[in-house]
C-alpha cells in the first residue's frame, strides 16, 4: 500500500507543479522523518529541479548532520543558510515570558527564506505536515504551515516512517524522537502530552484512553483556526447607478 502511495505522490507532485506553471520544488530539510521523506519524493519527482535547504537557527548540530546524510543519500542539490542573527534581532522585541511566541519566530523565518528562494527559481514550497500534525494543528501558522503543497497530509505518522523505510533512508531518521526544534530539549510528544501512536489510533477510530482522547479533542478545537479558510465579512451591498 505505502509503496503504491509513494508512486502516486511522485506523480501528484509533478501534476501540481505543472498545473501551477512552475518548474520544480523546494523543501526545508530538518533531519526529521517527515522532511526527509518529502525531500526524497521531491528528488524523485524533479531530479534536476528540486532543492533542499538547511535553515540553521542556533545549535542544530545533530539534526543538521542527519539532514545532510539524507541529502547525500538521495543526491539532492542543497543550500545552507544561517538565520541565527535574524532570529536574535527579532527576538529582542518579544516579551521574555512569551516562550512560544519567541519559538515560533524560527519557523516563520524559515518560511520567509524558502519563499524567497522559491520565487527566484519558480519553484513551489513543499510542506512536511503529516495527518497527525494536521489534525492537531501541530504546526506554526504562517511558519511551517505556510506552504504550497502538503504531500504527507493524508499519512499517519507511522505510515510516514514506513515510507522512510521503503526509501531506505538512514535508520536514525525514522527511529529518533520527533522534535520541532522550538527550544532546547523540546520534543513533540512531551509538548502535546500524548504519543503519535495515540493520535494515529484516534484518527483511525481505535479505542484509546479517555483522558488522552479528551486532550486530543481539546487540541483539535483550539487549533481549528489553522485549518480553515481565513474568515471574511459579508460582501458590501452597492447601489448600481
Amino acid at each position: 500500500m505505502i509503496l503504491e502511495y509513494k508512486k502516486y505522490l511522485i506523480n501528484w507532485l509533478k501534476k501540481e507543479v505543472k498545473k501551477a506553471n512552475h518548474k520544480g520544488v523546494i523543501i526545508g530539510m530538518s533531519g526529521g522523518v517527515d522532511s526527509s521523506v518529502v525531500a526524497t519524493l521531491a528528488k524523485e519527482a524533479f531530479p534536476n529541479n528540486s532543492l533542499g535547504v538547511f535553515l540553521i537557527i542556533k545549535n542544530m548540530n545533530k539534526d543538521l548532520e542527519d539532514a545532510k546524510a539524507v541529502a547525500k543519500k538521495i543526491n539532492i542539490k542543497t543550500i545552507e543558510i544561517n538565520l541565527t542573527s535574524a532570529y536574535k534581532e527579532i527576538k529582542k522585541y518579544i516579551n521574555k515570558k512569551s516562550k512560544l511566541a519567541k519559538a515560533n519566530i524560527k519557523p516563520r523565518l524559515r518560511m520567509t527564506m524558502l519563499y524567497a528562494l522559491a520565487q527566484e527559481k519558480k519553484y513551489l514550497v513543499l510542506g512536511t505536515d503529516n495527518l497527525a500534525e494536521w489534525t492537531l494543528g501541530y504546526f506554526t501558522k504562517y511558519g511551517d504551515g505556510g506552504v504550497d503543497l502538503l504531500p504527507l497530509v493524508n499519512l499517519l505518522k507511522k505510515e510516514v516512517k514506513e515510507m522512510a523505510k521503503i526509501m531506505k533512508l538512514p535508520k536514525i531518521i525514522y527511529t529518533k524522537v520527533s522534535t520541532a526544534g522550538l527550544w532546547e530539549g523540546q520534543t513533540d510528544e512531551n509538548e502535546l502530552g500524548f504519543s503519535y501512536n495515540e493520535i494515529d489510533d484516534y484518527i483511525i477510530g481505535k479505542k484509546i484512553n479517555p483522558i488522552i482522547k479528551e486532550k486530543i479533542e481539546k487540541q483539535i478545537k483550539l487549533t481549528n483556526h489553522k485549518r480553515i479558510k481565513i474568515p471574511t465579512p459579508k460582501k458590501i451591498k452597492r447601489i448600481k447607478n
